[in-house]
């Protein structure tokens, strides 16, 4: 007679059917692969396959080797969380960004020396442009964005995540679309739409991952077993769902066949411009802001071990950033078909923007409060600071350059880069390194950090590469903007188009140099991180302040 208490192993519901889907999948792209219009598009297709082929073995392979019953929720009345995707978040966020910096450096030294284009398609700028920017945001960015959304909804609600293998389809399923859609750069597939180049089929393929990171983040939160929502939690949650109503409506597109790579926009001219930048600044506000702000609340507080500043400005700071971000986008359309009542709009939310921006920064920087020693002792906490800090100057500085008078000058030159790095490298890198950084010893187990000295030299060199990059591009993009509106006595322009290019050449090499050292900084940080990871005794966390003792 069988054992009652023996549990009969089965496939789970979400085994079966994600094997189903990607058996499905894998028989479909081998068909597209054969009757694709180009090369490009049919090694795409047998990636896919591939891809689904292998997921399906793992699949299957993972079932015999895993017990009847699956992870339970909680262990001795705690909760069991569920670290391992994070962990593979974590490290692809290492790799992306190294591949990403690197790319980065290479673009700046085609600006500055053409010959490092190499006269090949798949090496020129316009290829490898997107494919840099695409890597930094969406690969090391994505990727740290999931890793600690992941992190923080568990350990703020108490709560494994939901499903099984849902939370590892998020991860893999994410980390798959990156390599799509930057193979596809590289190859010439792309839609040419800024921060939206992938085209038709790698848009669906991110629709059905993002619906799923939704239903994992939304839920966990569900299954909590604090009825308190932290606030970084009201964050990430804004950013998983504005970024799918943006992605959705930039990229309704038409394709031209199921066996063709091609597809055309449903929208058309300013609309399609309208369109573009409603997605394009809001995917700066949501991605790389409002996810950000979700690290910032959690892990600014958490290593300085300090409450938040005010979290009742947190929630003024979430609900009027959420509610005026999105109508900004119009401010990088100034002076051009868009109706003018339309700029003028963004402009004015732009500079509304200004406050709970700031709200926000000084929330974070005053966690401190009791603890600025810290900012001497740890680096890390020093790191995130400066994140903070910078954050402050870029919400300064976008709301100004978005008043006419200000973009006239500004727009379509170098200045534009600069403030986009200012924020790209010293806020959203500083704030992902510094989350990393912590994030690295929780995960693995380890009492801290293999070196606060390595953390020491990452954070100088980076801040004087960051230095570097963001004033020479204020300086060359200043020049630009006054050589192309400079007039001689007879009412024409003091200066040819080749002329302004020449004198941007010291500057392209400043910035060469910065992204040089930006990229050694990461470099640091990765065999920091490996060798944490590698040593099971790994230096202490800094010391908390002395206890402070009644005088005898």
């Amino acid at each position: 007679m069988a054992d009652p208490t023996i549990t009969r192993k089965s496939f789970t519901h979400g085994e079966f059917g994600v094997a189903i889907a990607l058996t499905v999948l894998a028989l479909f792209s081998l068909i597209v692969a054969g009757k694709a219009h180009s090369t490009a598009y049919s090694f795409h297709a047998l990636l896919f396959a591939s891809a689904s082929a292998y997921f399906v073995y793992k699949i299957v392979d993972r079932y015999y080797k895993r017990p009847a019953e699956l992870p339970p929720l909680e262990i001795d009345g705690k909760p069991n969380y569920n670290y391992g995707p994070i962990k593979f978040a974590t490290i692809a966020a290492l790799v992306w960004g190294i591949a990403g910096f690197t790319v980065g450096l290479w673009a700046a030294l085609e600006l500055a020396f053409p010959m490092f284009n190499l006269d090949l398609p798949w090496t020129s700028f316009g290829r490898i442009r997107p494919l840099h920017t695409s890597a930094v945001i969406f690969a090391f960015g994505g990727n740290v964005l999931i890793a600690t959304s992941f992190y923080v909804v568990q350990r703020t609600c108490r709560a494994r995540l939901i499903g099984d293998l849902a939370p590892w389809f998020v991860v893999l399923g994410y980390n798959f679309f990156i390599v799509i859609a930057g193979t596809g750069y590289l190859l010439g597939i792309t839609q040419s739409k800024e921060y939206a180049e992938p085209e038709w089929y790698t848009d669906l393929f991110l629709t059905v991952v993002w619906v799923a990171y939704l239903v994992v983040f939304l839920g966990t939160i569900m299954r909590r077993k604090e009825p308190h929502i932290y606030v970084a939690n009201w964050f990430y949650l804004a950013f998983i769902l504005t970024i799918a109503v943006l992605h959705l409506g930039n990229n309704a597109a038409l394709p031209v066949s199921l066996f063709s790579s091609k597809s055309y926009i449903v929208w058309a001219g300013v609309q399609d411009a309208m369109i573009q930048w409603w997605y394009g600044h809001n995917a700066v506000g949501f991605f790389l802001t409002a996810g950000f702000l979700g690290v910032m609340y959690y892990f600014i507080p958490k290593r300085a071990e300090r409450p938040v500043y005010s979290y009742r400005l947190s929630i003024v700071h979430f609900w009027s950033l959420i509610f005026l971000y999105i109508w900004a986008g119009p401010h990088h359309l100034h002076y051009t078909a868009l109706p003018d009542w339309a700029q003028t709009l963004g402009m004015t939310f732009s500079i509304m923007l200004w406050m709970p921006s700031w709200g926000g920064m000084i929330n974070g920087i005053m966690t401190l409060s009791g603890a600025w020693d810290k900012l001497r002792t740890d680096p890390v906490i020093r790191m995130m600071v400066v994140a903070v800090a910078f954050y402050g100057m870029s919400t300064f500085e976008g709301p100004m350059m978005s008043v006419k008078i200000v973009n006239s000058l500004s727009h379509y030159t170098d200045w534009t880069i600069g403030h986009v790095h200012s924020g790209a490298l010293g806020w959203v890198a500083y704030i992902s390194f510094g989350a990393i950084y912590c994030l690295v010893p929780w995960l693995w187990n380890r009492k801290g950090l293999y070196s606060l000295k390595l953390v020491e030299w990452h954070f100088w060199v980076s801040s004087l590469g960051i230095v570097l990059y963001i004033t020479s591009m204020w300086v060359a993009g200043i020049l630009q903007g006054l050589m192309w509106r400079a007039y001689n006595s007879l009412g024409f322009l003091e200066y040819s188009f080749v002329e302004t290019v020449q004198a941007m050449h010291p500057f392209y090499m400043i910035r060469a140099l910065g992204g040089l050292l930006f990229l050694t900084g990461a470099v640091l940080m990765v065999i920091n991180v490996w060798r944490t990871i590698a040593s099971p005794e790994a230096s202490a966390v800094p010391a908390s302040r002395p206890t402070m003792v009644p005088a005898e």
